[in-house]
């Protein structure tokens, strides 16, 4: 099991700095292969008002920092097609957000510059809705990587839900499946135009996907998730990423022998 981990946007250098040093330990400590994510720009909010973070520029600066000082590898957020190519400069693998799952220039885009490119399941997709997906990616780069990320599904208004198959589904494509577990406890929209949830269901979910089997593990961490300008209400605290990383590790380890 890998882990994708980092806050979810980059909110000053010296936070993404310490959380990276942080979980570098951590990860080292259980010998799980760690890949730093975090976002220069937020920019599906529910809100104009939301805060987006600090932009490309200086986001891409301070993940480059990041990846000189550790040696860790990047995942970032791309929105744009344009954003794809300076990205891919600083990132190792370039994310496609789950509500532009299905946006062929962005995806052909991200493939194109030959980084591996991690597909967020749309809360609106079915797991077999996939393949369109990947083979997009696959026309312009047949030999590029793709990972796909189960993150929840739409269910009702300001509510998602998981449903484990997914993950078994998914793998039938034959790219490396990840579970997000923080945004999969999101609550849409929930708290008058912003998004809440509910950080205390991480840890069954994640068990349940890692009992299901998975090849990466994906969770929002920040140092003090209440005070953080996205996903407060779903980031794992810091201070708990090595309890929770234990947990995973054992249960990644029972399922992989049975």
């Amino acid at each position: 099991m890998f882990l994708i981990a980092g806050p979810c946007a980059i909110e000053g250098e010296q936070m993404v700095l310490d959380t990276a040093a942080e979980l570098q330990q951590v990860c080292r400590d259980q010998s799980i292969p760690l890949y730093f994510k975090s976002s220069f720009d937020k920019a599906n909010r529910t809100s104009s008002s939301s805060e987006r973070g600090v932009g490309m520029r200086e986001g891409l600066r301070i993940l480059a920092e990041v990846k000189e000082r550790y040696g860790l590898p990047i995942v970032t957020d791309v929105h744009e097609s344009y954003q794809c190519a300076p990205a891919a400069e600083v990132a190792d693998v370039l994310q496609i957000p789950a509500f532009l799952s299905r946006q062929t220039d962005l995806l052909q885009a991200a493939a194109r510059t030959g980084r591996t490119v991690n597909i967020k399941k749309g809360q609106f997709m079915a797991p077999w809705d996939m393949r369109g997906a990947i083979q997009k990616c696959r026309e312009v780069a047949p030999e590029g990587k793709v990972w796909l990320t189960e993150r929840g599904s739409s269910f009702g208004y300001g509510n998602l839900v998981v449903d484990m198959t997914s993950l078994v589904r998914m793998r039938e494509y034959g790219c490396p499946i990840i579970f997000d577990a923080t945004h999969s406890v999101q609550q849409p929209s929930s708290q008058q135009g912003i998004t809440g949830g509910n950080r205390e269901l991480v840890p069954p979910l994640m068990r349940a996907a890692l009992a299901v089997g998975i090849d990466g593990l994906f969770l929002e961490v920040h140092p003090d998730p209440d005070r953080a300008i996205s996903d407060a209400a779903n980031q794992v605290r810091l201070s708990d990423i090595r309890a929770i990383l234990t947990q995973a590790k054992a249960f990644d380890t029972l399922a992989k022998q049975l």
